[in-house]
């Protein structure tokens, strides 16, 4: 009965055609899989790659760190070297010597400045530190806690022995200190060495370094270097001028409360405000903590307002008007590389890393077709030994001896000067590197 039904309730017809057969193997994946797929593969490969690097740049830090902070002070003092050879007259290698020497000469003077104010004022900090410490027991033993001398000298001995327990690794500790302040010399000594050959021969190291590349990648990453040095040069002279202003906003509160330590006080904070956001609020509370040992409450919550008041200038006009313009960078992305720099290598990390994306910004850029600089142009190529003359390098070593044949055939004259080329630039004889 049921079969009859069923034959009856089927419709009239030929029998529908079988579906086609589905794809099969890489086909059957979805397109967006496949593209997902892609951009995953390349970029954990991209991941790894910078992984290794920052493993080898970790590894290699005593010399890494002191070459990052060479090319710092040559793009400092660039302008310093410039005025001497134009305005004094000075070769190219007594003017890189001057402005390096005036650099030691100023950062001694103000080390030997503060050392003298420190020594001084120190005697009386020390005095008034045991004096707030009385107080500070005594309002122990007196205020709300209750807590008697007994109690105090309990805890007291308590820390003697932890002190006592723990003396090994104080020591090595100190060793480890020791070890630092030493790779620290050393550090500097190959700043010192690396600034003075950026500023002498500049443009021939990174001649030298471009002209390892492929023939086809030297002008774009030139062009890119070019512009990056440009940046970097921005951000050095904007970070001096928010960091300058900082102190002297620092400076001048301490020395209504502690004038033996003001000076000291906004040296620490000139440096501390190079870290970005971070630096000044540190070097900032330090000043605080010092009125606070030294006058006491009311004083402290007074630098703490001059504090947030100087803090409020730097968030509120000068980092977004002025390094917002210098780097490109928000507010909130400087904040991020700062701690991801601070997190990754410490200190440095957070030194160095709100220059680092900013020249990496500005590359990346330009490379994508967005050039921040366009008044650059793109006339200064740079000039490799050997190098086949076209259709990449424009200028090449047979042009740079036969300037009155170039301008009788019309072509440009050598515009390559020193704001253009990475780190400095020499002059056209020390245009490619030996």
């Amino acid at each position: 009965m049921s079969a009859q039904t069923d034959q009856h309730d089927r419709p009239a017809g030929p029998d529908p055609a079988p579906l086609p057969p589905g794809p099969v193997g890489a086909d059957a994946v979805p397109g967006s899989v496949r593209s997902a797929a892609a951009w995953s593969w390349r970029l954990l490969l991209i991941g790894a790659l910078v992984a290794a690097s920052l493993w080898v740049i970790t590894q290699l830090k005593v010399i890494v760190v002191p070459i990052a902070v060479a090319l710092l002070l040559t793009v400092l003092l660039t302008p310093v070297q410039r005025f001497c050879q134009r305005r004094l007259g000075m070769s190219r290698g007594l003017a890189s010597g001057v402005a390096l020497l005036g650099l030691l000469l100023v950062v001694a003077g103000l080390v030997t400045l503060a050392g003298q104010q420190i020594v001084s004022g120190f005697q009386e900090l020390r005095d008034q530190a045991v004096e707030g410490f009385q107080q500070f027991t005594a309002w122990l033993a007196d205020g709300p806690l209750k807590l008697d001398s007994v109690t105090l000298n309990s805890y007291l001995d308590q820390a003697q022995s932890a002190l006592s327990e723990n003396q090994s690794s104080i020591v090595s500790g100190a060793l480890g200190a020791a070890t630092t302040v030493g790779h620290v010399l050393a550090g500097a000594l190959i700043a010192l060495f690396c600034t003075f050959f950026f500023l002498l021969d500049g443009r021939t190291i990174w001649s030298w370094a471009v002209g390892l590349l492929p023939l086809r990648a030297r002008d774009s990453v030139h062009q890119a270097g070019r512009r990056g040095i440009v940046t970097l040069s921005a951000y050095t002279r904007t970070q001096i001028l928010v960091a300058a202003v900082d102190a002297v906003g620092i400076g001048i509160g301490a020395a209504f409360f502690v004038p033996s330590l003001a000076l000291p006080l906004a040296i620490l904070v000139f440096v501390g405000s190079f870290i970005p956001i971070v630096g000044a609020i540190v070097t900032g509370s330090i000043a605080v903590l010092v009125v606070l040992v030294a006058q006491g409450w009311p004083q402290a919550l007074i630098m703490l307002a001059i504090v947030l008041l100087v803090q409020q200038i730097e968030g509120h006009i000068l980092q977004p008007f002025l390094m917002g313009h210098a780097v490109s960078l928000h507010p909130v992305a400087v904040l991020l590389v700062v701690a991801a720099g601070s997190f990754a290598a410490g200190i440095v990390g957070a030194l160095f890393a709100v220059p680092i994306a900013a020249v990496l910004n500005t590359v990346v850029l330009y490379l994508h077709g967005h050039d921040k600089f366009p008044e650059l142009g793109t006339d200064d190529r740079v000039v490799v030994r050997g190098s086949p003359q076209p259709p990449v390098i424009a200028r090449a070593e047979a042009d740079l001896g036969e300037p009155d044949r170039r301008r009788a055939g019309g072509r440009h004259e050598d515009r390559r000067t020193d704001e253009d080329s990475p780190v400095t630039s020499t002059d056209d004889a020390g245009g490619a590197p030996a």
